[in-house]
């Protein structure tokens, strides 16, 4: 799983090519060097490592992901449990409302979500 913690920048590059995706090799240059500030060669260096690291796939010159911006930060949700809670969610949600009071609506959502969890059993 370290292959998936994503630096400021690739962050950042990560995030536009989700919004923009599919996109062409060619696009997301010109795109990187609008937003960015990238030269061509910083953009390809950016998108061979989030390639090497199985999130995103360069194909035939258009570039998309492999692992999508939800499923990624499902991900790093479940690395930082696992890292900082030793795994277990409800030590996390416990330490989490230590500070912050759940509204009525995030209560409901999180006993909907437990409720639609347990019927998959």
């Amino acid at each position: 799983m370290e292959n998936y913690k994503l630096g400021a920048m690739e962050t950042k590059f990560a995030e536009l090519m989700w919004d923009n995706e599919p996109i062409s090799s060619g696009d997301l240059v010109k795109l990187c060097e609008k937003e960015l500030i990238w030269k061509k060669s910083t953009t390809y260096t950016m998108l061979r490592r989030l390639c090497e690291r199985s999130i995103f796939q360069n194909k035939g010159g258009i570039v998309s992901h492999l692992m999508s911006k939800q499923e990624f930060n499902a991900l790093q949700s479940e690395k930082f449990v696992e890292e900082t809670f030793d795994g277990s969610l409800p030590q996390f949600i416990a330490a989490f409302t230590l500070r912050k009071k759940l509204s009525e609506k995030e209560i409901n959502d999180l006993q909907r979500l437990i409720d639609e969890k347990r019927g998959e059993f």
